[in-house]
C-alpha cells in the first residue's frame, strides 16, 4: 500500500482547520491535495484527536501483520499436506521436497527449507564421491554366492580381497543394489528367567550336541547331528543319516575323541539318543561329564542352537538335496567353509579356525590335563550316578 506523505498529526491538524471554517477548496490549494483525499480523511479521522488516530494506525498495522502471518501459516500447512505420504528423512529426499515446494507453491528456497526443517546447506551441497563399479560388481557377486550374509560379513570378505572401503559407504551401495537379507519369521517363545552362560576359556572345555532335521527331494527325512566347540565356535562334526541311534552317536563321538581329544563336558538336551544306555555306558568308559539341560529350556544350550540357526538359514533352506550322498558332501563343504572362510561376529570377525590357532599352546596342555581348567561349565553337572538314574528313567 502506498505510504501517505502526511502523518496522523498533520491530518488531524488539517481537519481541525476545516472545522474552524476553512473550505475544502482552500485546504486543497493550501496543502496540495485533492478534495477526495480531504473527504476520505474526514470519514476516517473525523472527530478524533491525535492519540486516537495513532491508536487506530497501530491497530491497522497489527491487523495487517496478523493477516500476513495467517496467510503464511495457511500456505505452509497446505504445502506440508502436499508432502504427506512422502518420507523426508534423507538429504536427497529433503532436496526433492524443497524443489517440489518451490515449483508447486512458488515458495522461496529459504522458506521451503524452514517449512520442512531442512538446513540450506543441504540444498547447496554437491556430491563429490566417486562410484566404484568394480567394488559394486564384486559386492553383488559375493551377495549372490553368500545369499544369507549381511553387509557387515560381506565387508570382511571384501577387506580380505584388498578393497579399502568404509562400512558406511558399503552399506549405501548395499542398499542401492537392494541386497537386503529377508529376515524369516519365527514363532513366539515364552520369556522366562534367564541367567548368563559362563563362556569356556579353552578349547575342548565344553562341547554342545544337538540334532537338525531336513528332507530330500523325494520326501525322505534325514537327520544331522551337529557338534560345536563352545570356546572356538568350531563345527567339529556334521553327521547326516536317515537314523541316528544312541549307539551311532557314541561311535561318532569316539571317533571324534580319537582325532581331537576328549572334552571336559558335553552339553545336550534330553533326547532319547542322548539318554540311551549306549551313551551312559560310553560316558562311564571315557570318564567325562555329560550335562543335560532342563527340559524345555533350549536357551541353556544356546551355542548349538545359534549354530543350528545359521546352518538352517545359510544351507538347509537354500539347498535341495536329491540324495543322502549329496547331502553329506554338501555338509562337508559347508563345514569347511564355516570353519576356515566364514567370519564370525562374536570372534571379532575372525574365522573359528583362526581363533582356534591362538589357543595352540594351551590346547596341548588341556588335552594332557583336562582337569586343570579354571572356569565352570554352563551349569554345575549333577553327580554321575544321579544323572544316569534320571536319564534312564527319562529314557524308559
Amino acid at each position: 500500500m502506498k505510504r501517505s506523505r502526511f502523518t496522523e498529526d498533520q491530518i488531524i491538524g488539517i481537519l481541525k482547520e476545516h472545522e474552524a471554517g476553512i473550505s475544502v477548496a482552500d485546504l486543497c490549494r493550501k496543502h496540495g491535495v485533492s478534495d477526495a483525499t480531504v473527504y476520505k480523511w474526514k470519514a476516517k479521522y473525523g472527530g478524533m484527536d491525535v492519540s486516537e488516530a495513532k491508536r487506530l494506525k497501530a491497530l491497522e498495522d497489527e491487523n495487517g501483520r496478523l493477516k500476513k502471518l495467517l496467510a503464511d501459516s495457511m500456505l505452509d500447512n497446505s504445502a506440508l499436506k502436499d508432502l504427506l505420504g512422502k518420507k523426508v528423512v534423507t538429504p536427497a529426499a529433503k532436496r526433492q521436497a524443497v524443489a517440489h515446494l518451490v515449483a508447486s507453491h512458488e515458495m522461496s528456497e529459504r522458506r521451503a527449507c524452514r517449512v520442512i526443517g531442512c538446513c540450506r546447506m543441504t540444498m547447496r551441497y554437491e556430491v563429490v564421491r566417486q562410484d566404484d563399479p568394480v567394488l559394486r560388481e564384486r559386492l553383488k557377486e559375493l551377495a549372490k554366492v553368500r545369499r544369507r550374509f549381511g553387509y557387515r560379513r560381506l565387508h570382511v570378505f571384501l577387506r580380505r580381497e584388498g578393497h579399502e572401503v568404509n562400512h558406511k559407504r558399503l552399506f549405501r551401495i548395499y542398499r542401492e543394489e537392494q541386497l537386503h537379507v529377508r529376515r524369516r519369521g519365527g514363532r513366539k517363545r515364552a520369556m522366562g528367567t534367564r541367567a548368563p552362560m559362563v563362556l569356556p576359556l579353552l578349547p575342548n572345555q565344553r562341547w554342545s550336541l544337538d540334532f537338525v532335521s531336513d528332507q530330500l527331494t523325494d520326501g525322505r527325512r534325514f537327520r544331522i547331528m551337529t557338534v560345536v566347540d563352545d570356546c572356538t565356535r568350531e563345527c567339529l562334526a556334521l553327521i547326516a543319516d536317515t537314523s541316528l541311534s544312541g549307539a551311532r552317536v557314541a561311535r561318532e563321538l569316539a571317533t571324534l575323541f580319537d582325532t581331537r581329544g576328549k572334552p571336559q563336558t558335553v552339553v545336550s538336551d534330553n533326547g532319547t539318543e542322548f539318554t540311551s544306555n549306549a551313551i551312559l555306558k560310553f560316558v562311564d568308559d571315557r570318564k567325562f561329564d555329560w550335562h543335560y539341560i532342563a527340559p524345555g529350556k533350549p536357551t541353556q544350550n544356546a551355542f548349538i542352537e545359534s549354530f543350528n540357526g545359521r546352518l538352517r538359514d545359510e544351507l538347509l533352506n537354500e539347498t535341495l538335496f536329491p540324495s543322502l550322498h549329496h547331502a553329506r558332501a554338501t555338509l562337508v563343504a559347508w563345514r569347511t567353509d564355516y570353519n576356515t572362510e566364514r567370519p564370525h561376529s562374536r570372534l571379532s570377525w575372525q574365522t573359528p579356525a583362526e581363533f582356534a590357532e591362538t589357543f595352540t599352546p594351551q590346547r596341548g596342555l588341556t588335552l594332557r590335563n583336562p582337569q586343570s581348567s579354571a572356569p565352570a561349565p554352563v551349569a554345575q553337572p549333577a553327580q554321575m550316578g544321579k544323572t544316569q538314574s534320571r536319564s534312564l528313567a527319562h529314557a524308559g
